[in-house]
């Protein structure tokens, strides 16, 4: 079993100095020529029974049944072997046989992260739900998050391909109960405790297949002149794919050396004394591959490691290694030849990219090579040298990103002046490309906030990429759309204020938490967060912050319907603004502390604070404010059971909300005077104000479209 070859090309170094140069060196890269050539090969060898079976496994009856009907839950495959054993690249293969079978799409997640350990399932539930344009509850806990998954499958007929699970817990919940989906499982071991799992278990290539894996990188050439020891090179690397994919395009690169040579220099690589024997065809080949690479490829191989959600793109390297982008392409494309990274696809779901969106190819270093790359970065890195590496990487990050937010603002704008002075690499030349740009990097930039928050020595980047990052999500998604990633970046914030003691943007971060949790219904949860911003605004003495976290009480508590404790925590709010002497907030106020006065049935007081609330719009010159007030007197009046005085006040706000000329308002006013007209016994009068109140709404939605 192979990953593809893709492309090849002299490594970026080596192309900057011309050709001939790694001759001189024995540094050897792949030919393009050679690389082109062999594009059109199979990349798929030795697996073909394994592929029969699983499409096979399929349309099999499930244990569960007795009549030989489906099941209702999605078929599972799973595909187990150990890193290396190629059992990503039959998942692919599978799932592009079978792709016409799935009209509605293949949809792929990594459930191991760029550290080795589960991403955990609410990171796969929320991407998975950003692929399928599904809502899900900001802060939503893995349960709801699972659901929401499953609920988005419903009805539909896709492939769900996930990769490198850790265990049967980080599968189960995402298997939905829709028996047109199909659901593969890329694993080192058993899914115990999922039921009619279809297992297919794979170990190393015969020596036959494995001979083909060389000749496909190295070229049949060489392999057909000394076949005996193509084999021997075969059975030396107990048929493991990658190894085998390693030395091939190691030898490619040679063509002046034979096989019996390639041989040779496995051979010689040194093994540590404790290497185990299953690991030693690899720690040989990707060793005997990475000692030819030119210095500066190495350095961007050995910090590949370091790339947020394991991603790795020309932006990313070119940071990482303190090289220029096209010196970055061409190590990448390179690498990509070599077998070091395999090319990442994309989901099928989301639209092309726009023409010239700036999104290059990205690649993923292979699972079985992150262990022997990392302990190369920590032998050959010093400590300084990653954090400034991860520095360069996180600034360019900021940059970009500042770079897309920019493009959704109007010609002309400061921010897009700002943005045309940055480089070509960095700019966006339009709004789709920078939204496409951030849709399909939105999990690698959320993993690039979490990287720098979890360092401890960045706070200044990190907070700078999540202002930025934020602005973007808003920018680009709006407030509706963006809210699960933003609950992500505010729980970021927060966590750097509170390890810095930043008081005031602990205090925003949660007050931004607070709004999200009430709007998804956890009221408890906000009130909480807002009782700790106003204790942290207070702390500082910042009265905005304060305000916001007074005014918030009261929203949550008026949610509630405690209308006592509303008004109390609104007094508090119009005390602040008094001193402040904020006097369109203390017109509004008013009007909120009448409302939930009179909501308590406390009528004479709640009349006292409508009448307060008019009489500061007035001085303020809004006879919009006046007429929300005088609305909000009507309904302390109907509260009380007087609908004459309720139909005065509604009047009254109704010719006001016309000297403002505020057409949404004054219709609404005149639904709501045909509501009370109705209670009075005077039908006519209620349908002459309801059809007005109508044609007005429908006057305003038709300019809104319109705009």
């Amino acid at each position: 079993m192979t990953d593809q070859a893709v492309g090849g090309g002299y490594l970026a170094s080596q192309a900057a100095r011309g050709p001939g140069t790694a001759a001189r060196n024995g540094r050897g890269a792949l030919p393009r020529q050679d690389a082109a050539a062999r594009a059109g090969l199979p990349g798929f060898a030795g697996r073909r029974h394994e592929l029969k079976e699983l499409r096979a496994d399929i349309g099999r009856a499930g244990l569960d049944t007795l009549t030989g009907r489906r099941g209702a839950r999605s078929r599972v495959l799973l595909i187990a072997g150990r890193p290396g054993s190629g059992r990503t690249t039959l998942a692919e293969a599978l799932v592009r046989e079978v792709a016409d079978d799935y009209p509605d799409g293949v949809l792929r997640a990594v459930l191991t992260g760029r550290d080795g350990a589960p991403v955990g399932l609410a990171r796969t539930a929320r991407d998975l739900l950003a692929v399928l344009g599904a809502d899900a509850p900001p802060g939503a806990d893995e349960d709801q998050l699972a659901e929401a998954v499953r609920t988005a499958l419903a009805g539909r007929r896709s492939v769900l391909l996930l990769d490198d699970a850790p265990g049967a817990e980080y599968v189960e919940p995402l298997i939905p109960d829709a028996p047109d989906c199909l659901v593969v499982v890329v694993s080192q071991g058993p899914l115990t405790g999922i039921p009619d799992v279809r297992p297919c278990t794979l170990g190393g290539l015969d020596t036959a297949a494995a001979v083909e894996v060389l000749c496909h990188y190295a070229g049949p050439t060489r392999v057909t002149v000394d076949p005996r020891t193509a084999e021997a090179v075969a059975e030396e690397s107990r048929g493991h794919p990658a190894a085998l994919i390693l030395a091939g395009a190691w030898l490619a690169g040679r063509t002046k050396l034979s096989v019996a040579d390639l041989r040779r220099a496995l051979l010689a690589v040194p093994l540590p004394p404790d290497l185990p024997a299953g690991a030693r065809p690899l720690h040989r080949a990707f060793h005997l591959t990475y000692g030819a690479l030119p210095q500066p490829a190495a350095r961007i191989l050995r910090l590949a490691t370091l790339a947020p959600d394991g991603l790795v793109d020309a932006h990313t390297a070119a940071a990482l290694g303190g090289c220029t982008m096209p010196a970055a392409e061409a190590v990448l494309h390179d690498f990509a030849a070599l077998g070091l990274l395999r090319p990442v696809a994309e989901d099928d779901v989301p639209q092309a990219p726009p023409a010239g969106d700036g999104t290059g190819p990205r690649y993923r270093l292979p699972g079985c090579l992150v262990p022997l790359s990392r302990a190369l970065l920590h032998d050959h890195e010093r400590p300084a040298d990653v954090q400034l590496a991860r520095a360069r990487m996180l600034e360019r990050t900021v940059r970009l990103v500042q770079s897309c937010r920019a493009a959704a603002e109007p010609d002309g704008s400061p921010i897009r002046r700002k943005a045309a002075e940055l480089p070509r690499s960095l700019r966006f030349p339009t709004r789709a490309a920078a939204a496409h740009w951030l849709r399909t990097h939105r999990g690698a930039l959320l993993d690039a906030a979490a990287i720098a928050v979890a360092d401890g020595q960045l706070d200044t980047l990190d907070r700078r990429l999540i202002a930025a990052l934020t602005r973007a999500l808003l920018a680009h998604h709006g407030p509706e759309a963006a809210a699960p990633d933003l609950y992500v970046l505010h729980e970021l914030a927060l966590e750097v204020a509170k390890r810095r003691a930043l008081p005031r943007e602990r205090a925003a971060a949660l007050l931004n938490l607070g709004d999200l949790d009430a709007r998804a219904g956890r009221t408890e949860q906000a009130l909480t967060r807002y009782r700790e911003a106003l204790e942290a605004a207070r702390s500082v003495k910042d009265p905005v912050a304060t305000g916001r976290a007074l005014e918030s009480l009261g929203d949550t508590y008026t949610e509630l319907s405690d209308w006592i404790r509303a008004a109390d925590w609104y007094g508090r709010a119009l005390e602040l603004r008094l001193a402040r002497g904020d006097r369109a907030d203390v017109a509004r106020l008013h009007a909120r502390i009448g409302a939930a006065h009179g909501r308590a049935g406390q009528y004479e007081r709640a009349l006292k604070d409508c009448r307060a609330a008019a009489r500061a719009s007035r001085r303020l010159g809004d006879s919009a404010g006046q007429a929300r007030a005088a609305e909000t007197a009507a309904g302390v009046h109907e509260g009380a059971g007087e609908l004459d005085a309720a139909l005065r006040s509604r009047l009254e706000a109704l010719e006001l909300a016309r000297a403002a000329t505020d057409a949404e308002l004054e219709a609404d006013l005149q639904l709501r005077i045909a509501e009370t007209l109705d209670r009075l016994g005077d039908p006519a009068a209620a349908r002459v104000h309801r059809a007005a109140g109508e044609r007005r709404h429908s006057t305003s939605t038709s300019d809104l479209r319109n705009r």
